[in-house]
């Protein structure tokens, strides 16, 4: 789906959309943009799950506030982003109209999206610092009003009892399933992203370049033919996997069957690997490493601005805060995310956390619709003896 006018495409759900505040969860402070007399307040909406909404209320609001006298952080989540629709809705409506979005500050997975529709401030290096440190790929995936400030990449975990030497590429990888019957799986793609990772991974090796490209930024329904033997591969990866052709339901499932020794080997989330190591429920004998010839896929998390928010030079101040080294390592040590900014810029014992895995590499999933199509397909094409 590709946004060609803001207005246009959300006109018919605009007054609907105007109600969203009902939806989502208010977790601090008022909504209204000025509060206290002489308080300038940055509304942060955020559309995602619990672990981000702690990053933002126990560390990045408070450090700001202290930073920032004068200022307050008032945080709202949509759990899961179940109303990111409507918030889209109500995002063009407010441009379309002139009006306050209710919000200066969206975290969410459409920032690209609203970015495509001209929904958001166009940002650069001048008005964020840290855009300079940050690849221009990432950058560029979010549009001219995408700020990417925290990543997580799918690795490849494995237990060091039965893989002392984990396969180094996507062939070896392969080749090791079929070698070892029943001792890796990866969840259903629509039931979570590590799953995705991998099948969108194996049906990269039969992409071409210049259609993939395509593929990550437009829905283009025609070149998904170049999936067809990619599927297959996967069809015949069905007597070799975990309960042959039966598949987890999530990315805590596979990661649970791996850390119980039911498996040997399986694709996970950077951030929930490393929060399960930290925590004790992996045990210290599972790894995890990224392959190569194609990298596994990840992404950035992206911040924007409204277009239409009156208080844009604060939101501006808040993005640039949470861009210092300082606040990229307290989304390294509280989510286990992927700093957004170079690694050199922070301390020795938070990268140690990712000694084996590239954070600078953030091989781009497909575009959003392509990727339900992947979901639907799989389903149709894989699962089964």
């Amino acid at each position: 789906m590709k946004f060609t006018s803001a207005v246009g495409v959300t006109a018919a759900i605009a007054a609907a959309a105007l109600g969203l505040a009902g939806c989502a969860q208010k977790s601090t402070g008022s909504a209204n943009s000025g509060g206290d007399s002489g308080t300038k307040t940055v509304r942060v909406f955020l559309s995602g799950d619990t672990n981000v909404q702690t990053l933002w209320e126990k560390d990045l609001a408070p450090a700001f506030e202290k930073a920032n006298p004068g200022y307050k952080v008032d945080v709202t989540l949509d759990l899961h982003g179940e109303h990111d629709a409507q918030t889209m809705a109500k995002l063009a409506s407010s441009v379309a109209q002139k009006k306050d979005p209710g919000f200066d500050i969206v975290d969410g997975g459409f920032v690209a999206k609203a970015s495509a529709a001209n929904l958001l401030q166009p940002v650069d290096a001048s008005k964020i610092s840290a855009l300079s440190d940050i690849p221009a790929d990432v950058v560029k995936a979010g549009g001219t009003g995408g700020i990417p400030y925290r990543g997580s990449s799918v690795l490849l975990a494995y237990d060091t009892k039965t893989v002392p030497t984990p396969p180094k590429t996507l062939d070896e990888l392969l080749a090791w399933i079929k070698a070892h019957p029943g001792k890796f799986t990866y969840n259903s793609p629509k039931s979570g992203g590590s799953g995705g990772a991998f099948v969108a991974t194996v049906l990269d090796k039969y992409v071409p370049a210049d259609a993939r490209a395509k593929m990550t930024v437009g829905y283009e329904k025609d070149l998904e033919s170049y999936w067809d033997k990619g599927f297959t591969e996967l069809k015949g990866l069905n007597p070799y996997v975990y309960q042959k052709g039966v598949y987890p339901n999530g990315n805590q499932q596979t990661l649970d069957l791996l850390a119980h020794g039911q498996i040997s080997m399986a694709p996970v989330w950077s951030d929930q690997f490393t929060t399960g190591v930290a925590n004790g429920s992996i045990p210290s004998t599972v790894k995890a490493a990224q392959i190569s010839d194609p990298s596994f896929t990840g992404g950035a998390a992206y911040l924007g601005i409204p277009a239409n928010t009156p208080n844009g030079d604060a939101a501006l101040k808040l993005v640039n805060f949470v861009l210092e080294p300082a606040q990229q390592a307290a989304i390294v040590k509280d989510i286990s995310g992927y700093p957004a900014i170079s690694t050199d810029k922070l301390p020795a014992e938070v990268t140690a956390k990712f000694a084996n895995a590239d954070t600078r590499n953030l091989r781009k999933g497909y575009y959003d619709q392509m990727g339900k199509d992947l979901n639907k397909l799989w389903d149709e094409k894989v699962p089964g003896k």
